[in-house]
């Protein structure tokens, strides 16, 4: 069951909006305003999901996505990819680079938690 939602991006007016909605559907949420923090967040911490902004500065998302999803104990965490990034190479790339699901900002929250749950039900089928 997906309850702890790591949410990476580097602009803190996004971060809160998600918080705030995830939050009141009852969601933990742990934030990181780099991909740095947020990777090394999603190590120690083992998030449930990610959702992932795609262009950040150093390491963008696609990037995070690819290495997270190298890590043996690491790869299946869902990732969603939450950007403002919509042209068809961008979904393709993000999904080549290991991501679940891939959102278009401006983030509409019940397609989101839609998303999420059906991520949830990929992850219980696995089982």
């Amino acid at each position: 069951m997906i309850k702890n939602i790591l949410i990476v991006d580097d602009d803190p007016v996004q971060i809160r909006f998600l918080s705030e909605r995830l939050s009141h559907n009852g969601y933990q949420v742990v934030s990181a305003l780099e991909a740095a923090e947020g990777l090394q967040l999603a190590m120690d911490q083992q998030p449930d999901l990610i959702l992932l902004d795609v262009m950040m500065p150093i390491i963008n998302g696609y990037n995070f996505c690819h290495l997270l999803k190298f890590q043996k104990d690491k790869k299946n965490i869902p990732i969603i990819l939450v950007t403002a990034r919509d042209d068809e190479e961008d979904i393709k790339i993000g999904m080549e680079m290991g991501a679940d699901a891939y959102i278009v900002k401006p983030v509409e929250i019940k397609s989101l938690i839609h998303t999420i749950k059906l991520l949830e039900t990929k992850g219980q089928e696995r089982l």
